[in-house]
């Protein structure tokens, strides 16, 4: 009896300090401890960019002269059937009030719900694999035993303005609560991956989140719930696209006219969201509207440095839009069709047409759309909107340039060296409106040079390289700014690789307010991702910008190279035992059966050290029988 005392007593203190180190391990993971890479308390969060989330009725339509009709809960976009059977009333589903944003009387539309409103737009055999937006993400979070609950989509209505995505839907209420409920469930952060539009919507959250919650709680919220950032293909000051889209039409491969696409595209609030905007110029705080009343009257909406009027074209390569106005005003500027068949010399033929130029500060503060008003009915209602959604808003104008997010690590991912579009010529078409303008002219950036679309060398201020085909250069590496005095290089292929074509410059110079390029080599066969890499201006923070040669804006994020390399940095940053601050970029191994080939040279499977020839019932090619020999977490483990 005497000896069982002290063991008794001694079970009672261990299991006493047992319960104190659980106590402050979890208070350590659920209120703000630093994060110690347990790799299945991460969770993922996706925010998709425009055009990216289903879109369903909320609506009873019956539609004449076709026998499908619009009931609750059917898709709207995108369902190819229906938009081809009942293009009306499909566009009545769609279009908003261009005033206040409101549906049409007789249908309205609510984003979808869940991964399934962003993996397929318009689910089927043919049309599946053609508007397939996040699916091969997803299954790649699958092949690599993700769980199910740790994948979290955060859809919006990519129709609205920000300031209307909160009022209508508290969508920005929603998302908060999504980053707290996964910290809860999962017991760490998140991970954001945002594309496109999708980082302009979580730009405007991060903003909204300061009128949320306390100042001294603001970035103590953030290291908490959010572990990095991966901004893929964001349009950082703007895409040229959308001037056309707003002007002329934009059908994204849609059987639609270009007239009909852009009453519609005009219609949504985000339609300026997108605008190209100066670097040099930015906004007033708006904080004042809640600290003050509301009283203050005198503030200004843009405030541009001097470099914006001494240099050309607002630091783009070149003036964005060149347009011809009519020499009349008013209505008589656009005369019915009729009117031009009875008159082939129409005032507007015969008139000597003025020539216009706007800047990227023209277009984002109004400029161009006050000059344009008298001879397009469409640019009040743009005018109304930009003052009262972007200039106006009380949160942000989100017409601004971006300043780097606190945030702990950042990644900027996209893709350069596509032809992209970054200037127009417009000119009247002598059509009423929706069609009163057509494109004479379009201006590609393209290896560094500026050509027109007859191929005419076009002066201005081209970049090193051009864009991704939808965003120009410019825009998508405003995010070097980001980066520090000292930047790590690093070129390596795209595809797997063994390290014999791995470039590396260490500590380049690198000056606030500039671009910063490599010195290094290319072969024109060889596709290659850059990696400028910064760990020591930010103590705590880590930035990185991705560069993936010819990545097309739309399917980035369908990329193998990009999934691959979020996946090596995430498993990375994710390992206690990791000795870089960045995943080493020495060697590219497969990590999935896809990756392995056949190697008809030797006969054999290709990289023979990761792949094996492995038959399985159904193979149809010696390549499809290469796979993996080991397991994921074997091959991973090369990385850390």
């Amino acid at each position: 009896m005497q000896m069982m005392v002290p063991t008794r007593r001694f079970a009672v203190v261990l299991v006493l300090l047992l319960v104190v180190l659980l106590g402050v391990l979890r208070d350590a993971s659920a209120k703000g401890g630093e994060f110690t890479g347990d790799y299945p308390k991460l969770s993922g969060i996706i925010i998709p960019g425009f055009a990216s989330t289903q879109l369903r009725a909320w609506s009873i339509l019956d539609c004449p002269y076709s026998p499908l009709d619009f009931n609750p809960l059917d898709l709207v976009w995108l369902d190819t059937t229906k938009l081809l059977s009942a293009v009306n009333c499909w566009l009545k589903c769609m279009t908003l009030d261009p005033y206040n944003q409101t549906d049409n009387p007789e249908c309205k539309s609510r984003p979808d719900s869940g991964l399934s409103a962003i993996t397929e737009l318009d689910p089927g055999y043919i049309t599946g694999p053609l508007s397939s937006v996040w699916k091969e993400w997803v299954k790649w979070c699958i092949e690599f035993g993700i769980e199910a609950n740790s994948i979290i989509a955060a859809p919006y209505d990519w129709r609205l303005s920000p300031s209307k995505l909160e009022e209508r839907d508290l969508y920005f209420h929603k998302l908060k609560l999504t980053f707290e409920t996964a910290l809860k469930l999962r017991g760490g952060p998140s991970l954001v991956l945002a594309h496109s539009l999708g980082n302009n919507v979580f730009r405007y959250f991060l903003e909204w989140l300061k009128l949320e919650i306390p100042p001294k709680q603001y970035i103590k919220w953030l290291d908490e719930h959010i572990h990095a950032y991966f901004a893929v293909g964001s349009p950082f000051l703007g895409a040229t696209q959308t001037v056309k889209a707003t002007l002329s039409g934009e059908t994204f491969g849609l059987p639609v006219s270009e007239g009909t696409a852009r009453s519609m595209f005009s219609s949504f609030g985000s339609s300026l969201w997108m605008m190209p905007f100066s670097k040099y110029c930015r906004a007033d705080n708006k904080y004042w509207k809640h600290f003050s009343g509301g009283t203050r009257k005198d503030h200004h909406i843009h405030q541009c440095d001097e470099q914006e009027f001494r240099s050309n074209y607002s630091g783009w390569p070149t003036n964005l839009i060149n347009i011809e106005i009519p020499s009349i005003r008013g209505l008589e500027a656009y005369p019915s069709v009729s009117e031009v068949a009875h008159n082939n010399f129409s005032s507007i033929e015969c008139g000597l047409p003025t020539q216009l130029s706007f800047s990227a500060r023209e277009i984002s503060d109004g400029t161009f759309f006050k000059a344009i008003e008298d001879y397009d009915p469409e640019s009040k209602r743009l005018l109304h909107l930009l003052e009262k959604s972007y200039h106006g808003d009380p949160v942000l104008n989100p017409l601004t340039p971006w300043d780097r997010p606190p945030i702990k690590n950042i990644f900027c991912i996209y893709g350069i060296d596509s032809k992209t579009e970054v200037g127009y010529y417009f000119a009247p078409s002598g059509k009423p409106y929706p069609d009163n303008w057509i494109i004479t002219d379009v201006i590609y950036e393209i290896e560094g040079s500026l050509f027109s679309r007859s191929g005419n060398l076009v002066e201005g201020n081209p970049g090193p390289t051009s864009g991704d085909e939808t965003v120009p250069y410019h825009s998508l590496s405003w995010c070097k700014n980001w980066l520090g005095p000292k930047v790590n290089i690093t070129r390596a292929p795209q595809s797997e690789h063994d390290g014999s074509d791995i470039q590396v410059e260490l500590n380049v110079e690198h000056q606030d307010e500039a671009d910063i390029v490599p010195n290094m080599t290319r072969s024109p066969r060889v596709k290659y991702i850059t990696y400028y890499e910064d760990s020591e201006s930010i103590p705590g923070r880590k930035t990185a910008v991705w560069e993936l040669d010819k990545a097309n804006h739309r399917n980035i994020v369908r990329s193998p190279v990009l999934m691959r390399e979020v996946w090596l940095q995430m498993w990375h940053d994710t390992r206690p035992d990791a000795t870089l601050k960045f995943v080493t970029k020495a060697k590219r191994g497969p990590l999935r059966d896809e990756d392995c080939y056949w190697d008809y040279g030797k006969a054999r499977c290709a990289w023979p050290e990761y792949c094996e020839y492995r038959y399985n019932f159904g193979d149809v090619h010696l390549g499809q029988s290469c796979r993996i020999k080991n397991s994921p977490t074997y091959l991973l483990s090369h990385y850390v």
